[in-house]
């Protein structure tokens, strides 16, 4: 961490602060023995510190800047799990508030933001999905930015995450998909690529030759139905337009 404090190109020497070894002990301990964790205190501490034209970290920095009362846990231990799990059935059951308040939980507790920021991103797309495509876009470029910033401002876009993905309408019809689509290959379901889909094929006819750009065409041997479109968001414009172009999607059976 002294190391840190004073490298200029890689860590946090342009500031010209001191810090005795006590400071240091101190900071250590209270991160847990969670290196990123201390480091990334360290920043935010030595940031406000020169901010506020000092010259040295003491611990007057220290008690006034980190919270007193550190609510770690061990990312090993059960309520690690369970604190997450909390968070990703709050997002599920549209719940902003609960949501942030365990997010909250994550982050004072010391989670690496990059967990929080994979299981994000994950949740967009299993349980939003199509129903609001842009939360995985929203997911993904607040686990770059929170990455890209680091605590404490981090906080401030994961909760803009933890608060839109709730209020999203929600859809797990890709989840479903995938998951179809895998059980039937699982049991056997092998088939040709049809001859007009292989490279050099005879009988392709180019979609976008035509004004609707689509084409009744064969694009596997024997169709199976594997997407089944949710009614909410944008997935109910999906559902409709599919039903122009394929029969299946026009009723709920499997073919």
């Amino acid at each position: 961490m002294q190391r840190a404090l004073i490298d200029e190109e890689r860590g946090l020497g342009v500031l010209k602060l001191a810090a005795s070894d006590d400071v240091m002990r101190v900071l250590a301990k209270m991160a847990g023995g969670d290196a990123r964790q201390a480091l990334t205190r360290l920043e935010f501490i030595a940031s406000s510190a020169a901010t506020s034209g000092a010259s040295e970290i003491t611990m007057e920095h220290i008690e006034r800047l980190v919270p007193s009362a550190s609510i770690r846990f061990d990312p090993k231990a059960d309520d690690h799990y369970a604190i997450i799990s909390a968070l990703i059935k709050s997002l599920r059951g549209s719940d902003p508030d609960a949501a942030v308040y365990w997010l909250a939980r994550l982050l004072e507790g010391g989670e690496d933001i990059r967990f929080i920021c994979r299981r994000l991103m994950i949740f967009a797309a299993e349980d939003i999905g199509l129903a609001d495509p842009h939360a995985l876009q929203i997911s993904a470029a607040a686990s770059y930015a929170a990455d890209m910033t680091g605590l404490p401002e981090a906080r401030i876009i994961l909760s803009e995450a933890v608060i839109y993905l709730p209020a999203s309408p929600k859809s797990n019809s890709a989840y479903m998909a995938i998951n179809n689509a895998i059980q039937s290959i699982q049991k056997g379901n092998l088939q040709e690529v049809p001859e007009c889909l292989k490279p050099g094929g005879k009988g392709y006819i180019y979609p976008h030759d035509d004004p609707r750009h689509w084409v009744p065409q064969q694009y596997v041997l024997s169709p199976q139905r594997y997407y089944f479109p949710g009614n909410l968001g944008k997935e109910r414009a999906f559902h409709e337009r599919l039903k122009k172009f394929w029969r299946r999607f026009s009723s709920d059976d499997e073919k």
